[in-house]
């Protein structure tokens, strides 16, 4: 005998229940939305409130007393700037500059920034944020005639051309990332090098030509579970197998490319590449797995149908069709790396550096690491520096992501073309 149907306001009640559950699991995840965004922007709007602001600035030597002729010191050519430091500095630096690199030989930006350095020595001897300098600048202003009346007082964009094309520096109005941004750069291409190839084969091997055999489900097992592995346990494998086992390799001994004693040890951006391609691997393997069996399986028969080899069918119809969610994936991969400090601490990268990498075997430091350095300083101008760095960094890879969202929609346009 068939049951019989429920009472209407049986029904009735269960639906009021449904939607009540509904509507309470939606309102969950809004509130979980809006609490994420509310924490992103406090914490973007406190770097920004650290990367701007009023700096109090006194000089050791004023540089109007350093003008020639009524010409200022910034419009003095390269003679007259050489002049200022052999007669302003001491002998033993000046023959410490010539054996760095002659006088000479430098350009006139170099020398005076030689000039501002070592004979102007502007030191800041206190910084406000940015929400105080726009609520209370008048305040400000009085406080520094007062307890600073040496000290000009400005509105300084930590961010700024020359603290993105100068060196390390230990005086912070000096202070530069142009080495730290290069480092970055090649560290994250050899990533890509490294991890995209072998990221693709493996998941193309394991999602359409591997078997269901206890080999490859021990295989799948421990890709899954290195993907969930501390970042410091890949700068310990990459400090044993690239920098000590393969040392000939990464310092580029074996090229004959190691004449730098300092990254002889193999500490170098080679190591360095190689170590977070290993940490990001696993990530794009799941991804481009993910993505591989996303491709419907009818597209897989209708190609074997016409007479296609299983190369072809990969090539041709899966890969294209997979590509936009392998590049998604690509991304995550590309911003956790970015991102990384504890392995290149571990590898080597250098906390101060003033030379740029001029290649793979090339001693480095990279952005997290010189944010790292800044933030452990008790001076509140290096936290200004960490704050301009780490602006510096979210628009690097944001530029970064908008590269390969382009590129995973321009290729995921033509694999449904296909």
């Amino acid at each position: 005998m068939p049951h019989a149907p429920a009472h209407p306001s049986d029904y009735d009640y269960r639906m009021l229940q449904r939607h009540r559950l509904s509507s309470f699991g939606r309102w969950i995840f809004l509130a979980s939305t809006i609490v994420g965004i509310i924490v992103l922007s406090a914490l973007l709007l406190n770097v920004i409130d650290q990367a701007f602001g009023l700096v109090a600035i006194e000089a050791q030597v004023e540089p109007a007393s350093l003008a020639q002729d009524g010409v200022p010191v910034e419009d003095l050519s390269q003679e007259q700037l050489t002049a200022i430091l052999q007669t302003r500095i001491s002998k033993g630096l000046l023959r410490r500059l010539e054996n760095d690199q002659p006088l000479a030989e430098r350009t006139r930006l170099e020398i005076y920034e030689l000039v501002v350095e070592r004979v102007v020595e502007p030191t800041i001897v206190e910084t406000w944020s940015l929400t105080d300098s726009l609520l209370h600048r008048r305040e400000i202003e009085a406080r520094a005639a007062q307890e600073h009346p040496a000290a000009a007082l400005t509105f300084r964009a930590w961010v700024n051309p020359t603290f993105l094309g100068a060196s390390q520096s230990s005086n912070p109005l000096l202070a530069g990332i142009r080495g730290a941004i290069l480092g970055s750069l090649w560290i994250i291409g050899l990533t890509i090098l490294l991890a995209l190839p072998i990221g693709i084969g493996a998941a193309v091997y394991l999602e359409e030509y591997a078997a269901d055999t206890w080999v490859n489900r021990i295989l799948q097992t421990n890709i899954n579970n290195l993907a969930g592995v501390p970042s410091i346990v890949y700068g310990i494998l990459g400090l044993a197998i690239f920098v000590r086992a393969l040392e000939p390799l990464t310092s580029g001994a074996v090229l004959g490319q190691a004449s730098d004693p300092t990254s002889a040890n193999g500490r170098t951006i080679l190591a360095a590449g190689l170590t977070l391609g290993l940490l990001v691997l696993p990530l794009v393997i799941i991804n481009a797995q993910e993505a591989i069996r996303a491709v419907p399986a009818s597209l897989r028969q209708a190609a074997y149908g016409l007479g296609g080899t299983k190369w072809q069918t990969v090539w041709h119809h899966v890969l294209p069709n997979a590509l936009a969610g392998i590049l998604t994936g690509t991304i995550l991969a590309v911003s956790r790396a970015m991102g990384e400090t504890a392995p290149l601490v571990v590898v080597g990268a250098s906390t101060f550096i003033t030379s740029d990498p001029a290649g793979i075997f090339s001693k480095f430091t990279a952005l997290p690491i010189q944010i790292y350095q800044w933030t452990a300083r008790p001076q509140d101008e290096f936290r200004n520096l960490a704050a301009a760095a780490i602006l510096v960094l979210l628009v690097l890879l944001l530029g970064l992501n908008a590269a390969a969202i382009l590129l995973r929609n321009r290729y995921g346009r033509q694999g449904r073309h296909l």
